[in-house]
């Protein structure tokens, strides 16, 4: 069907971007920890994206279960169990995070986060189902939508299961960032010698030394 095919070359775009903001946060957070110049560019990236994480992941979220809806009730691939496993953390999230924005919840990451802690592993695993067979022995996975068995693969590892995998770790970063940019942005606290100073004093007191 064209528009199968459609649907698929085009989740598997977002796969590769969402993959590809996952390695750049690791990488940016590994570098940040090991380089005054890098944590100053990480600072500069948390306080320009930190703002708006909740409302991207709000859409990450919205669109991952968009496919999997349009997967199921008009490509008509059935769901397996750990398929649905899947959905039952990933479609409380659209609810979660979308109120998180109404509100600013500035503690959004608190609630969202136990939902990619189970959900990233989750498709994980089914991931390594589709590679590994036996380890779909324990599941009571049917025969009209076996675990092991993915309705398509591309590039040779993307599947429904990674394109899953990789809305949840997406989702993760993004919260990672809100985390940062709501700890960042806090009042600051007061001490002996005066208070902590702001984000952007902070980014100042980083790159100063290299100015020096």
């Amino acid at each position: 069907m064209p528009s199968v095919r459609f649907a698929n070359n085009f989740f598997l775009v977002l796969t590769l971007l969402a993959d590809a903001a996952v390695v750049l946060g690791i990488v940016g957070a590994l570098a940040a920890a090991a380089s005054r110049r890098a944590r100053a560019v990480v600072l500069g990236a948390v306080e320009l994206v930190g703002p708006w994480s909740i409302v991207i992941a709000f859409v990450v979220a919205a669109v991952t279960t968009a496919g999997s809806l349009y997967y199921s009730e008009s490509a008509g691939f059935t769901p397996c169990v750990l398929c649905w496993y899947q959905r039952i953390v990933m479609y409380p999230l659209v609810v979660v995070l979308l109120v998180a924005w109404l509100r600013r919840d500035r503690a959004a990451w608190i609630t969202a986060a136990p939902f990619v802690v189970v959900g990233a592993p989750l498709s994980f695993y089914h991931w390594l189902v589709e590679r590994v067979p036996s380890l779909a022995e324990g599941i009571s996975c049917s025969l009209d939508a076996p675990c092991a068995v993915p309705y398509f693969q591309k590039l040779g590892f993307v599947t429904l299961a990674w394109m899953c995998m990789s809305s949840f770790l997406l989702i993760g970063t993004l919260l990672a960032l809100h985390a940062a940019h709501t700890r960042l942005e806090s009042p600051p606290a007061r001490g002996a010698d005066g208070p902590a100073g702001t984000l952007t004093d902070q980014r100042i007191a980083t790159e100063e030394p290299l100015q020096a």
